[in-house]
């Protein structure tokens, strides 16, 4: 039952006043990491899984069997990472997140290795 319209507890002025700190919590008022920090942690598991499939695509690509199909799987590599940085661009992915992902360091750094080999 509530007191004076407004508050959750009629003997205090503020309708958060006097609640026990965990309960305080859930409603908003303490350190609160709800569903944004789920639906970014989906985001950026569902980035990772891009990551590996770029790599599979690229592992693809190095093996002398699958040359018949290699524009294939150059197009479907190309459209992967058209996903990825639409995505990364869409959820303001940051650097620093990027860096925390394993896959995403590693395949990335390899990615540079390859494009300076190809350089020279």
């Amino acid at each position: 039952m509530r007191g004076r319209e407004g508050h959750f507890w009629p003997e205090h002025g503020k309708p958060l006043d006097g609640c026990p700190s965990w309960k305080r919590e859930r409603m908003g008022q303490g350190s609160h990491r709800g569903a944004k920090t789920f639906r970014r942690r989906r985001a950026l598991e569902f980035l990772e899984r891009l990551y590996v499939k770029r790599a599979t695509l690229k592992q693809q690509l190095q093996t002398p069997e699958l040359q018949s199909i290699h524009p294939v799987l150059t197009g479907e590599l190309k459209a992967i990472e058209m996903v990825m940085n639409e995505f990364i661009q869409l959820f303001d992915i940051h650097e620093e997140e990027l860096k925390m992902m394993p896959m995403s360091s590693n395949t990335d750094e390899a990615q540079g290795k390859e494009d300076q080999n190809e350089e020279k």
